[in-house]
């Protein structure tokens, strides 16, 4: 507000102490405050507001400078509009979140509970992950082939007076383009929205520091937060120790970075993936921020231990003693400071990709986990990934290799004729090769992997658009009910290996019997749950350990998660999970930092 000079008036109730602006740091009026811009053009406050809403009524994409940033707006219930949205951000099918004009409206377009309702209109107000109701009128390419979607209320004055004459819900995404970080700096806005947008609804205060909404589902009644953003950053997460000065760097996916101070944890706003050169200086230009706002000088820079990450890269460049943290055990000590948890504790760290202490790619891991340390007690059989990253994109690839693997060459190449129409008989001629010569297919334990092979074998998803969609959409399609497949649990040296062998011969039963896909997939989850409960259960036996602790991106899963911890639950553990900071990456910086000071403390970084 700095550039809004007080007018008279204004100045007269600031200066008053029995006026209620009495030092009020926004005080102004429409003399001397700011404005509505709507294209350019100041008609008035209220002619912006009509004249936007008139624009969202007939089909018209708007980018709306908020809070932390801008967002694209658009009717919710008119699928021309959402496509032509999705068409112009480069976003195929990854969900919207919407915003509903009053907690009324909510409740028509989902199912809202007493939790869900008290934290949408909480002073956070996050968008909060609800069950979309029969009819709601919603399009479905808002979030296809999902049961869920985000759901926020109106946060600003803006979005108040705008939803009042507007359509009731409006999808309201970040203001991006596909991967980019949120746009808030007018120039840049019209540069990179203005392919996007067919209008501008601005006002001149100008956004000192972007961010971008919070995402929050519930489980159990309490808040588990996926992505902490507004509303939830800067405050501190108070660790209960004193802590050396450290900046974590984090992870290169759901990037955050995290300060230590005192006995308190500093956790940035969600910076989104490190893949371009924008996101990259915003990450850097957030670490400069935060440094020079909480008056931080780091002593310690803790990373990742992938050396390709561009955070890694980013905390080499530093000054400072370097610690390198394994990726799962991050996570770990993530949850474990969560909960101020002193070790040992049974750790099951399930994810996508995580570079591991001997090279290979994890990612379906059970540690026994300090924060000084860690051993890895168990993991899901490895399997390669033919084409690296090109399979993660094409699941088709991950599962003729998961049928390889239980099957044969010949015999999986049958199968995957009869069930994935969508690879050539060139391109499982190809994958086998790949596979048996080891060509461009490093090893990998990922369970977030399994999910993606599971689901394309079974059609759910055969072509990956966004991170995790092909497991999300198989959480999506599970039924009610359905046993574990078959799995077994063997000794590789001094650590436990599941072999997921017979759940694939199992699975592929049920498909020529026509089960239905919803069934399969409950099975799954079932199969995975219980994975989780037998090699803990084993592995209390060897360690006595009866203390759980479930992170990484797997357990955004919340059918899985139930699964597992009802399970653990009847086999008489205590379960720890996250709820101050996300499972996936975005939790990783905490993990990170206490690692690190740990290690500090020990003499052993």
């Amino acid at each position: 507000m700095v550039g809004f000079a007080m007018c008279p008036d204004c100045h007269a109730e600031y200066d008053d102490p029995a006026d209620r602006r009495f030092h009020a740091q926004p005080n102004a009026c429409p003399v001397c405050g700011p404005h509505l811009i709507l294209d350019g053009e100041r008609p008035g406050d209220a002619g912006v507001i009509t004249r936007a809403a008139d624009l969202l009524c007939a089909g018209k994409i708007l980018a709306i400078k908020g809070l932390g940033g801008y967002h694209l707006a658009c009717d919710a219930r008119n699928s021309g509009a959402v496509r032509t949205l999705r068409d112009r951000k480069g976003r195929a099918g990854k969900p919207f979140a919407v915003m509903c004009s009053s907690i009324d409206e909510a409740r028509r377009v989902c199912d809202v509970g007493l939790d869900a309702e008290a934290l949408l209109v909480s002073p956070m107000q996050p968008i909060v992950l609800l069950s979309i109701r029969e009819g709601a009128g919603i399009s479905p390419l808002v979030a296809p082939g999902l049961r869920e979607i985000g759901v926020m209320l109106p946060y600003t004055p803006l979005h108040h007076l705008l939803l009042a004459e507007a359509p009731p819900t409006l999808v309201m995404t970040s203001g991006n383009l596909s991967e980019e970080p949120i746009v808030h700096l007018d120039d840049e806005a019209h540069a990179r929205l203005g392919p996007v947008a067919d209008h501008f609804l601005e006002h001149d205060r100008p956004i000192h520091v972007p961010c971008d909404d919070s995402v929050v589902r519930i489980d159990a009644g309490a808040p588990v937060l996926l992505r902490r953003a507004r509303g939830y950053v800067p405050s501190p997460i108070d660790l209960g120790r004193p802590m050396p000065p450290i900046l974590a760097c984090g992870g290169d996916l759901k990037s955050t970075f995290c300060l230590t101070r005192g006995t308190s944890a500093l956790l940035s706003q969600h910076l989104g993936d490190l893949a371009n050169v924008a996101a990259i200086d915003h990450y850097r230009a957030m670490v400069e921020h935060f440094r020079a706002f909480f008056q931080v000088t780091p002593e310690i820079i803790a990373h990742d231990l992938h050396p390709d990450y561009h955070s890694t890269r980013f905390a080499l460049a530093l000054d400072g003693r370097k610690v390198a943290v394994q990726h799962h055990h991050a996570h770990i000590a993530a949850c474990m400071a969560e909960h101020r948890l002193d070790g040992p504790v049974l750790g099951v760290s399930f994810d996508g990709t995580g570079f591991g202490a001997d090279g290979t790619i994890w990612g379906g891991e059970f540690l026994i986990a300090e924060y000084h340390d860690f051993r890895r007690a168990g993991f899901l059989a490895q399997i390669p990934l033919p084409g690296g990253e090109a399979s993660i994109h094409r699941p088709g690839r991950l599962a003729l290799a998961y049928l390889i693997g239980a099957f044969g060459p010949i015999e999986a190449g049958c199968i995957a004729g009869e069930f994935l129409p969508t690879l050539s008989d060139q391109e499982i001629a190809a994958v086998a090769m790949q596979v048996d010569l080891g060509l461009n297919s490093p090893l990998t334990s990922s369970m977030g992997r399994l999910f993606d092979a599971v689901s394309a074998l079974i059609g759910v998803c055969t072509d990956v658009r966004y991170e995790g969609q092909a497991a999300m959409e198989l959480e999506a399609l599970a039924g009610a009910s359905g046993d574990a497949y078959p799995y077994e649990i063997a000794r590789v040296g001094d650590a436990l290996q599941i072999d997921w062998r017979p759940l694939f011969v199992a699975l592929v039963d049920d498909l020529r019997r026509r089960v239905p896909a919803s069934t399969i997939s409950h099975r799954f989850h079932a199969t995975v749950a219980d994975m989780v409960a037998s090699v803990c259960t084993e592995l209390r036996r060897e360690t006595g350990l009866d203390r759980v602790v479930l992170s990484g991106g797997v357990f955004q899963n919340a059918l899985l998660t139930d699964l597992s911890v009802r399970r653990l639950t009847l086999a008489g553990f205590s379960v720890y999970r996250h709820s101050l900071v996300p499972c996936n990456d975005g939790g990783l910086s905490l993990g990170q930092a206490v690692v690190a000071a740990e290690k500090e403390r020990r003499g052993c970084a």
